[in-house]
């Protein structure tokens, strides 16, 4: 099933997207807009909102949750601990969940899957909570149309089985290198989970950051009907 007119996806840099389903809700996933150099001026701010999804806790991606929370009363889905931090910030519109549970929130099936990574809160004193684990996330929009967002990760096995189980349309893979997978695992990931729609992420905001989308194409040439999107921040697939 390829990405149709129906579905829309917006990447505003980093691991921050925004998707537009079928049935017209907005869905952003991972907040993180005014501090994240590669968003748009014009797309930091986010005035309405229905459902909001967080990977894990890092900055980068949980920055802004707590204002755009307040200001949409957008509901909120991330593991327990997260939620639970999130309420103690003023966010009361959160639907908690674990790994390998599912649950339908604004008519879009949500799937909570493993990621290999770390998940520290960063207060405002600077100190650091725990939050819980950093997850991925598996969508199945109104139309059936399936989205496999990583999240922060290293290569790990059980990516065939996410593959293997709901079998994503699409996936969002981080491929930036340092702090997560390099192109050289994320071209592994492909094959595991069996994917031939990969939009790259986490790569270009900062020079640390060296993992391309050119390098990845160039290790996955040899997958057949493999199409790679490179994106540029603000820009809409559809």
């Amino acid at each position: 099933m390829g990405i149709n007119r129906d579905v829309a996806i917006q990447w505003l840099g980093h691991a921050t997207f925004k998707i537009r389903t079928p049935g017209g809700k907005s869905i952003l996933i991972d907040p993180w807009v005014q501090g994240n150099p590669s968003c748009p001026d014009s797309l930091k701010r986010i005035e309405s909102l229905d459902l909001m999804l967080i990977t894990h806790g890092h900055f980068d991606h949980i920055a802004d949750a707590v204002s755009i929370g307040k200001a949409t009363g957008t509901q909120a889905v991330g593991i327990f601990e997260i939620c639970s931090w999130l309420g103690r910030k003023g966010v009361t519109n959160c639907s908690a969940m674990n790994k390998g549970g599912s649950q339908t929130v604004q008519g879009v099936k949500v799937t909570m899957v493993h990621a290999d990574h770390s998940c520290g809160i960063t207060e405002d004193d600077g100190s650091i909570v725990y939050g819980g684990e950093a997850v991925g996330y598996v969508l199945e929009l109104e139309n059936g149309f399936r989205l496999y967002h990583a999240g922060d990760t290293a290569l790990f096995g059980d990516m065939r089985l996410i593959g293997e189980l709901y079998r994503p349309d699409l996936a969002f893979i981080p491929i930036g290198d340092l702090f997560t997978m390099s192109p050289r695992e994320a071209a592994y990931a492909i094959r595991l989970l069996g994917v031939r729609q990969v939009i790259p992420m986490h790569w270009g905001t900062f020079p640390a950051l060296t993992g391309t989308p050119g390098r990845l194409r160039e290790l996955t040439s040899d997958i057949p009907d493999l199409t790679i999107y490179e994106m540029k921040p603000g820009e809409t697939l559809t």
